[in-house]
């Protein structure tokens, strides 16, 4: 009998020696003479158990976590599955972090060969195409407007209306186009999601590209995404080869490509507009709007711009219905979220639930509370220019209107985590050191803004003249919010004045 193992050759496994570990499994298992079959995988998102090794069996998939390439002969010796070894978790279903979830986009990363068609195919894959050919491109746009589904990339806006205004912007050319320049701290569900199941995010392009009538897909992936890269490459050709992609989709539909193209390191570039400039071989400067990308995007044609996660999760709604998905979630928020845990805690990876769940369910029931064991002090969602809420407001549900209505912002759905050591004064000026290190520098609130934003905190964080600096802080944050022309200047104040209303003795501490 042949042994099946899935490794995961995800990047945050291959960092803690994944590879090594399945070099070593196939070549202990040919010491031994046994047949053994290692399947690379994405990663579940337990990341502290990785790299987690999986056997099947006839009860399910066994799991091993955080092992070593040194101690794989020992799970030989135990008698591979070895359920007694100190590294067992037992069947990885009946993990809590998993039976926790409800796994739509992520149903296949962590199961399945990223690669194989066949296996997409087995798993689900392709029936949101299948109904999509089967249907007119209004009522897939109708489909997606019920579901409720909203922009995963930070903005919440409604997928249904921007698709709609491209649908009806004529029949000329146009395009869809995927933002995978994800440069959020604390942010890495699009990495995971390419790495671990790329044929997703394909269908739910191919499925858009139906919907409003574009022929021509784009992905802007960040450079420092390397893996990924390659794993989409691959996959575009295997769909290029299995007829998703290519003259005809699956020789039913009009024709539909996809080209991949490498952002250069620029965080601006995940706004929307300045990632246009820069797929069209400019600097990445945001442009003002109007006009929209939805009327005159790239190359001045309508364009659909959704994030990952926001065309990832189409194939699913298209083959369950608008209904199932809008059933999932609260209030405005409908369907599921991606939650990615980090910073100090003791259980950080990424999960996926319906929109609602606390953030003290997250941070401490999900995530254990912090690595150090210290109080929780802050957590900041939604990436470096997200709000920091303190423990008093940790029972705010994560959802796009109940962060709003404490002064955050869900953003992409990163939770860092801080204990009670950290200075927030000092995380204050981070967000305006940050602001000016990655500015487009078009407009001048933004690009001095940010500049004089550290030259102020420097002086309160050294003593001098704070009452009065106070005052300049709180006339500078008003002008960068008022009048940035984007929201890398227009947010830039939010974490500032989240650590200055709710850590106030930070900014008063004595120097020295």
């Amino acid at each position: 009998m042949t042994l099946r193992v899935f490794i995961p050759g995800d990047a945050a496994a291959l960092s803690v020696g994944a590879d090594a570990v399945a070099r070593e499994v196939a070549a202990e298992a040919a010491r031994r003479g046994v047949l053994v079959e290692v399947i690379r995988t994405g990663s579940r998102g337990l990341l502290w158990l990785e790299p987690l090794v999986e056997m099947a069996t006839a009860q399910g998939r066994l799991g091993f976590g955080a092992v070593r390439a040194g101690e794989v002969a020992g799970l030989f010796d135990a008698g591979f599955p070895a359920q007694g070894h100190p590294r067992a978790v037992g069947l990885v279903e009946d993990l809590g972090w998993l039976r926790q979830q409800t796994r739509l986009t992520f149903a296949r990363v962590g199961v399945t060969d990223p690669l194989s068609l066949g296996a997409y195919r087995a798993h689900g894959g392709l029936a949101g195409l299948e109904v999509a050919l089967g249907l007119a491109p209004a009522e897939i746009v109708s489909l997606v407007a019920a579901s409720g589904l909203r922009g995963r990339g930070g903005a919440g806006f409604p997928a249904g209306i921007k698709w709609q205004t491209v649908l009806g912007a004529g029949d000329g050319q146009k395009y869809i186009v995927c933002n995978a320049d994800e440069g959020d701290s604390g942010t890495f569900a699009d990495r995971m999601l390419i790495e671990g199941d790329p044929f997703v995010l394909i269908e739910g392009m191919v499925i858009a590209g139906l919907a409003v009538g574009a022929t021509k897909g784009f992905v802007y992936l960040r450079s420092e995404y390397p893996l990924a890269e390659r794993v989409l490459r691959q996959a575009l050709a295997v769909a290029r080869d299995g007829g998703v992609l290519g003259a005809s989709v699956l020789g039913r539909g009009p024709a539909f490509d996809i080209e991949l193209r490498i952002g250069a390191g620029a965080y601006i570039c995940g706004e929307e507009t300045a990632l246009l400039e820069s797929l069209e071989g400019r600097r990445g400067v945001v442009r003002a709007k109007p006009p929209l990308p939805a009327l005159a995007g790239l190359f001045g044609k309508p364009t659909v711009v959704n994030n990952v996660l926001s065309l990832a999760a189409v194939p699913w709604i298209l083959a369950h219905g608008a209904e199932a998905y809008a059933a999932l979630g609260v209030g405005r928020s409908r369907g599921t979220l991606a939650v990615q845990l980090g910073g100090n805690v003791r259980r950080g990876g990424l999960f996926e639930v319906p929109f609602g769940m606390t953030l003290r369910a997250a941070v401490e029931g999900i995530g254990g509370g912090t690595r150090s064991g210290r109080p929780v002090r802050a957590v900041q969602v939604g990436g470096p220019l997200g709000a920091y809420l303190p423990d008093s407001l940790l029972d705010t549900a994560l959802e796009y209107e109940a962060l709003a209505a404490v002064g955050g912002m869900l953003g992409h759905g990163g939770v860092v985590v801080f204990d009670d050591t950290v200075d927030m004064a000092r995380q204050a000026r981070f967000a305006f050191e940050f602001c000016a290190k990655e500015s487009c520098g078009k407009c001048t609130p933004c690009r001095i803004g940010a500049v004089r934003g550290v030259e102020v905190m420097d002086r309160i964080l050294q003593g001098v003249e704070r009452a009065r600096n106070l005052e300049v802080l709180a006339d500078l944050t008003t002008l960068m919010t008022d009048a940035s022309l984007c929201a890398m200047g227009g947010l830039t104040p939010l974490p500032v004045l989240s650590a200055l209303r709710h850590f106030p003795e930070d900014f008063h501490r004595p120097v020295g």
